[in-house]
């Protein structure tokens, strides 16, 4: 366990330490002297590390959150020692801005592995990394996904490619399952959910999950309505068509820009639900969703993967992302900062930057997290984390607050949450 989220690097790389020794490995830039002697004194050695984010465009927020997140990571290895099974070999981010584009996630990505990193952490959209993974597989190097949930991803039968986060099955289900368990223990239990979904392989992926397992528990579903994330400006007419459904619940399925459009729509339509429902959402359990719309948020759930706000490291985190970018920290930031961990820990193991020892060690490897979940990060054989799945926020006085399962939890749901 880390002591401290400073020192994370030395702790989780202490428990997966299998160094291997190595001369100079390939992927890492080695200074010499003038005399063309390597210098002495410790490892010269650069690794350099891709992070594929959008740092432009609609998601530039959330993009730039994460790359963000990946850099204190670096950040905070090299100042515990680098890799230690590499003579202190000292870690380099290199960052590069997919656009939220698949056609530039994937020359991006290709432009990395010409410069020399040995893994890629990211991407954010499902459709972009898809095509970063195809990168990979073929320059032999890891992706580690943060953020990006198709199921899709991981049935293409690559070898190279981990998700850290959960898949849109588990999330689409366990979002299925709690409001089942939430509305159940209200004495409230949902009838009819609609669905308003980003229709990209990501949104799909949730709802065919969800719908799978509510129907299994009863509810009824409809209507179920798709929307183009990149260019949706106005939701009024999707909530007037919950509305008229007599729907109970509202489960969305999406980005933080549309989160918050949604939340607008519902204030001015008022349909008259139990609860606005998110699952993988990307606005509703965040901090800056409540203070950007106000009242209108209060009360939204989202069933996600999300940081473990219980945990002191976590805190700490949060607190030095805080003093650093004088922002809150975003989940996603926390994924990118754990991707960049399971790559460390991989060069740790592997003791060189060879791109298939590094993705072996990866495979075997269990990586301390701070994404609430069943445990370390830990893959199995398609690179799906075995111990990630979601757990439930709702937006209570203004604040996103844990609220189910119980050992995450740090108050009671409130449901109905309008009353």
């Amino acid at each position: 366990m880390r002591k401290t989220w400073t020192v994370a690097a030395a702790a989780a790389l202490a428990l997966v330490m299998s160094s291997c020794g190595g001369s100079t490995p390939p992927g890492a830039d080695t200074d010499d002297n003038a005399d063309g002697t390597q210098g002495g004194g410790g490892s010269t050695e650069t690794i350099k590390i891709g992070s594929l984010h959008p740092l432009t465009g609609g998601a530039a927020a959330d993009g730039q959150q994460m790359d963000n997140g990946a850099q204190l990571a670096v950040d905070a290895i090299n100042e515990a020692g680098g890799i230690e099974s590499m003579g202190g070999a000292k870690l380099e981010l290199v960052s590069a801005d997919t656009q939220g584009k698949p056609e530039i996630g994937q020359s991006e990505a290709q432009r990395l592995v010409q410069e020399g990193v040995i893994g890629l952490v990211g991407t954010y959209q499902s459709a972009v990394t898809a095509n970063v993974s195809t990168v990979a597989e073929r320059a032999k190097i890891p992706l580690v996904i943060d953020v990006s949930s198709a199921d899709s991803i991981l049935q293409q039968g690559y070898s190279f490619t981990f998700r850290v986060q959960p898949s849109s099955q588990v999330l689409g289900t366990g979002g299925a399952q709690y409001l089942a368990e939430v509305s159940e223990a209200a004495g409230e239990p949902a009838q009819k959910v609609a669905i308003l979904h980003e229709q990209g392989p990501f949104g799909s992926g949730v709802r065919d999950s969800f719908v799978a397992e509510a129907e299994a528990r009863g509810m009824e579903i409809g209507p179920v309505i798709s929307y183009d994330a990149a260019s949706v400006s106005d939701f009024t007419t999707q909530i007037t068509q919950v509305k008229a459904a007599e729907a109970d619940v509202l489960m969305v399925a999406g980005y933080y820009r549309d989160g918050v459009l949604v939340a607008q729509a519902v204030d001015t339509v008022d349909p008259g639900l139990n609860a606005v429902w998110g699952v993988a959402n990307g606005a509703f359990d965040l901090p800056q969703f409540p203070e950007e719309v106000g009242d209108a948020g209060e009360g939204y759930f989202d069933a996600n993967y999300h940081p473990d706000m219980t945990n002191p490291d976590m805190q700490a985190l949060a607190d030095l992302y805080r003093e650093t970018y004088d922002d809150e920290i975003r989940t996603g930031a926390v994924l990118a900062h754990d991707a960049v961990y399971v790559l460390a820990a991989g060069l740790e193991s592997a003791g060189e930057a060879d791109g298939q020892k590094v993705r072996d060690a990866i495979s075997e490897n269990e990586v301390p997290t701070l994404i609430a979940g069943n445990g370390p990060i830990s893959f199995d054989e398609v690179g799906e984390n075995t111990n990630a799945f979601p757990i439930l926020m709702q937006v209570q006085d203004g604040v996103v607050v844990q609220v189910h399962p119980e050992q995450f939890a740090e108050a009671d749901p409130i449901f109905p949450a309008f009353q």
